[in-house]
C-alpha cells in the first residue's frame, strides 16, 4: 500500500507542476488580482476533482466486480492513453505563454470559485485522464476499491491545492522567472513526457 501511494503522490505532483491550462489560469489570477483570488480559483479547481474521483470510483469498481479481464483491459487502454499524451506533449511547442490581461476586471471570489469548479468538472480530458491514471495505483483490487479510489482522490486534491496555492502566492516571482528563463518550458516539456511514459509503464507492469 505505502509503495503505491508514494508512487501515486510523486507522479501526481510531477503532473501538477507541469504547465497546463489550470495552473496557468491560477498563475494569471495571482498576477492580476492577488494571491487571495488565485487561492479561491484553486479551491474551485480542486473541488471539481471530487466529481471525477466519484465517477471513476463507482464506475471502475463496478467493472472490477464484473470481470478482472475487463479491468485489465481498462488498464491497458489507460496506459495507451498516457503514451498518447506523451506523444502529444513531445510534438507540442515547449514555450510557456503567460500573458497578463491588461483590461481584465477583478472578479468576485464566488465567481472565480465557480469558474474554477466548472473548468475542472466540464473538461472531458480530466475525466479520461483520471480513468487512465487512477486504476493503476490500486493496492488491493480485490478489496474495497471505492475506498481506495477516494484515498487516491484525496491525495490528488491535497497536493494540487498545495502546489496551486503556492503558485498563486508566488505568481509574481514565477512570472519573472519564466520570462528570464524561456528554456524552462523545454524542461517541463520533457518532464511531462517522462512522467506520462513512466506512469504508462508502471500501469502495465
Amino acid at each position: 500500500m505505502a509503495g503505491e501511494l508514494i508512487a501515486f503522490l510523486a507522479a501526481a505532483m510531477l503532473l501538477t507542476i507541469s504547465p497546463g491550462p489550470d495552473i496557468i489560469y491560477v498563475l494569471v489570477q495571482g498576477m492580476t488580482n492577488g494571491k487571495k483570488h488565485g487561492i479561491v480559483t484553486t479551491l474551485g479547481l480542486v473541488s471539481g476533482i471530487i466529481i471525477h474521483t466519484s465517477l471513476v470510483a463507482f464506475g471502475v469498481s463496478a467493472i472490477i466486480r464484473q470481470s478482472e479481464n475487463l479491468f485489465f483491459f481498462i488498464k491497458i487502454l489507460g496506459a495507451g492513453y498516457l503514451f498518447y499524451l506523451a506523444w502529444q506533449v513531445f510534438k507540442s511547442d515547449p514555450s510557456i505563454h503567460v500573458d497578463k490581461p491588461a483590461t481584465e476586471q477583478k472578479k468576485e471570489l464566488t465567481s472565480l470559485y465557480k469558474k474554477g469548479f466548472l473548468m475542472n468538472v466540464l473538461n472531458p480530458k480530466v475525466a479520461i485522464f483520471f480513468l487512465a491514471f487512477f486504476p493503476g495505483f490500486l493496492w488491493d483490487p480485490e478489496g474495497n476499491t471505492i475506498y481506495q479510489f477516494y484515498i487516491l482522490g484525496f491525495l490528488f486534491m491535497l497536493q494540487a491545492f498545495l502546489i496551486f496555492s503556492a503558485v498563486a502566492i508566488l505568481a509574481g516571482k514565477i512570472s519573472v522567472y519564466l520570462q528570464k528563463h524561456p528554456a524552462s518550458g523545454l524542461v517541463f516539456k520533457w518532464l511531462q513526457v517522462i512522467v506520462f511514459v513512466g506512469i504508462g509503464i508502471f500501469i502495465l507492469v
